[in-house]
């Protein structure tokens, strides 16, 4: 009953249900492990800091990663220039970052956002920076780019302003190297509201993560598919060999596929009549 198991068209069968199947099962559990990723990095980026956290030095948290974001680093040096960041919302509410440039031992600088103020950008409501050396503390951010969340990237701005907080579009602006990250100041200081740190970039439960989970069930579909359609072709073949058993059917499928084709009638020769 089952020898057509081991004909040519059913080798080919099953030879592509023994790769198909570990093949969808594989990817389906690979496309599992990419959103479980992505939910532990979620967890990790929005878990609470610990009040209690010691504050390590800039230069050995660098560079920023999904690991170091966020944490508190700490720096010290100079205020030197200090820019207006526009158009960043906080607690639903328009309003702009006072940023000050520290320059550090190093000669390099870093981008310090002392605080955030409601209304248009106005250099004449921000707070002069400290005067003399200072010691600051504050979150670890990576630098912003043209499609970060909130940043003003289409140009035009005034004097004393900046869309994006980088290095990138420091270096035009300041005569002295850049540090490639940020700190957000996390105590409030004249009169300014702190900044919160924002979590880093892909670690959240957007988009990608949920085709990541869809993808999964989508693979799993397919090796169910797979074994559904070999079994419907075994059960009709079975119910084919059965049916010609009991004389329902004349031939089996592989007789009808390997039967030869009658052949035709030859023409009567031209001419030939009956004597």
């Amino acid at each position: 009953m089952h020898r057509f198991l081991l004909t040519p068209r059913w080798w080919g069968i099953n030879v592509f249900v023994a790769l198909g199947v570990p093949f969808c099962l594989f990817m389906g559990t690979w496309q599992l492990g990419r959103f479980e990723d992505r939910v532990d990095t979620h967890k990790e980026a929005t878990s609470a800091r610990p009040s209690e956290q010691v504050a390590a030095p800039l230069d050995s948290l660098l560079p920023v990663d999904k690991r170091t974001s966020g944490l508190l680093a700490s720096v010290s040096g100079e205020y030197a220039d200090q820019l207006l960041v526009p158009e960043r919302r906080l607690d639903g509410k328009s309003g702009f970052y006072v940023l000050t440039l520290l320059r550090t031992d190093t000669g390099k600088a870093v981008p310090v956002v002392r605080g955030w103020l409601p209304g248009g950008a106005d250099a004449g409501r921000a707070p002069a920076p400290p005067a003399g050396r200072v010691e600051v503390t504050g979150a670890l951010q990576a630098s912003e780019n043209s499609t970060s969340k909130g940043v003003h990237s289409a140009g035009g701005l005034p004097a004393g302003q900046l869309g994006v907080i980088g290095a990138a579009s420091l270096v035009n602006i300041v005569p002295y190297g850049l540090y490639d990250a940020w700190l957000t100041v996390q105590t409030a200081t004249d009169g300014m509201t702190p900044v919160p740190a924002q979590a880093p970039v892909n670690t959240g439960l957007d988009l990608k993560a949920f085709q990541n989970l869809g993808y999964t069930g989508e693979w799993f579909v397919f090796a169910a598919f797979v074994l559904f359609m070999w079994f419907r072709l075994y059960r009709r073949e079975v119910e084919t060999l059965r049916d010609t058993e009991a004389g329902l059917l004349t031939e089996t499928p592989e007789a009808a596929e390997t039967a030869e084709t009658p052949e035709t009638a030859e023409p009567t020769p031209a001419g030939a009549g009956s004597a």
